[in-house]
């Protein structure tokens, strides 16, 4: 009696056509993959443009706030929904790039935001809102005057003793000058040291791109100035400011 016929798993192809057949399917879950990165990168994108990015503070003008080294998330849906200044570096004709589709809430004095710098619009500037339009703002002798009286002024960082300061420096001394609808006046929390409204101007309401929130990396750019190297990845927790780490930007 002849034997019967080895059984055959259905996970095995049987003969061309059925190989053919399994071909689609390992496209499929490598498709898969692709799309689901694809997704990834896409809401990253999203996300990073219209609701929340991270920076990087790169000099001292905002200190005591903001130190150099500090990386910071910036709210970027806070003030509403603004347009990217570009879509992936080119500027679409027709398309309102870099202006507000809608607002959600006004900019207040004191808010510490991040804008296009006017004189270069390449770069991402951070600074405090010092004044909105309608008010008149004036430096005497290094003190902020607001619309007439000395402005109560929490944040300031002074470097420069009073007997330094220079009549004719707008570092020092500067305006009285009205700000202008859709336009704000910034400044940086260390006014000796910051390159602000008081040299360039006014800052446009659609060029302002977020709200400062919170420091989530406060890295001592100082201290691990030239730690790079892997045999020092164990010296680098020593970098970080750790009584900084989760720090609100006020």
């Amino acid at each position: 009696m002849a034997e019967p016929a080895r059984n055959i798993s259905k996970a095995q192809p049987q003969n061309a056509g059925e190989i053919a057949n399994h071909a689609p399917a390992q496209k499929s879950v490598a498709r898969e993959y692709g799309e689901a990165m694809l997704i990834a990168l896409v809401l990253a994108i999203f996300i990073r443009t219209f609701f929340i990015q991270a920076y990087k503070i790169p000099s001292g003008s905002m200190e005591p706030t903001l130190l150099i080294g500090d990386h910071i998330l910036v709210n970027k849906i806070v003030y509403g929904l603004r347009m990217p200044d570009s879509i992936f570096g080119l500027e679409i004709p027709g398309l309102r790039l870099g202006e507000y589709v809608f607002h959600l809430a006004p900019v207040h004095r004191g808010d510490v935001v991040v804008f296009v710098f006017p004189p270069d619009r390449s770069k991402d500037f951070i600074k405090r809102v010092i004044g909105v339009a309608g008010d008149t703002v004036a430096v005497k002798n290094g003190v902020v005057w607001l619309n007439g009286s000395e402005m109560p002024d929490p944040h300031r960082h002074w470097e420069v003793a009073a007997q330094d300061r220079s009549p004719v420096s707008p570092r020092d001394n500067f305006g009285p000058v009205t700000v202008p609808p859709g336009k704000l006046f910034m400044m940086g929390d260390n006014r000796d040291r910051s390159y602000d409204g008081r040299f360039w101007g006014f800052v446009d309401l659609n060029d302002v791109e977020g709200r400062a929130t919170v420091i989530y990396l406060p890295w001592n750019e100082e201290k691990a100035d030239g730690a790079s190297a892997l045999s020092e990845v164990p010296l680098w927790f020593e970098y970080i400011r750790w009584d900084r780490v989760g720090m609100l930007v006020h």
